[in-house]
């Protein structure tokens, strides 16, 4: 438990810390993918100082906790949805080095955070499957945010960016769906 504390404590921080850098970088150069990445970075630290929270509460509590980390993961899609439909009245591109520099920033931290998280992973609880989830989805959405800036560049097209920020939206509703059985599952065992 302890370790799991600790892996939790530190992606927090790191989440919370890269939010600021990728959502300043959003705002500047108007990028939606950049933007929905940098909101999810804000939504895995919430989620990550609640699991630090509910370490010490009964498995019934922590499963209704699990079922709320669910709706709290849809959060950073309904806001990329939000984004995605403001953006399409002004299309325009982002800066393509831009967005391919901060994505690889963005996957560097994720990627430290999945492999703090890893050896937690096969834990039952639906705590340590969000954060799991988390930051492995988190890194995906880096990788494809860093593909996107070669091809915004070579398209000259704000598509790319706003596929990308829906598909990292389709990608948090899966995870809220799964934290969402995993604590159901986790509330139904718990009962007497």
């Amino acid at each position: 438990m302890a370790s799991f504390r600790a892996a939790v404590c530190f992606v927090a921080a790191a989440n919370l810390s890269y939010f600021g850098v990728e959502f300043a970088a959003a705002l500047a150069i108007g990028s939606v993918a950049l933007f929905a990445d940098s909101i999810d970075f804000l939504e895995d630290a919430a989620v990550n100082l609640l699991i630090l929270l509910a370490l010490g509460w009964s498995a019934r509590q922590r499963a209704r906790l699990g079922m709320v980390l669910a709706g709290l993961l849809l959060a950073p899609a309904v806001a990329t949805l939000w984004t995605a439909w403001h953006k399409l009245g002004t299309p325009l591109p982002p800066d393509p080095l831009s967005l391919s520099l901060v994505g690889l920033g963005a996957l560097a931290v994720n990627l430290t955070c999945a492999l703090v998280l890893a050896r937690h992973r096969r834990n039952s609880t639906s705590l340590a499957r969000a954060a799991f989830l988390s930051a492995r989805n988190d890194a995906v959405a880096n990788l494809a945010i860093m593909g996107t800036g070669p091809v915004t560049a070579w398209t000259g097209s704000a598509w790319p960016d706003l596929a990308v920020g829906l598909a990292i939206a389709a990608l948090n509703a899966d995870a809220a769906r799964e934290v969402w059985q995993a604590a159901r599952a986790e509330g139904r065992a718990a009962k007497p």
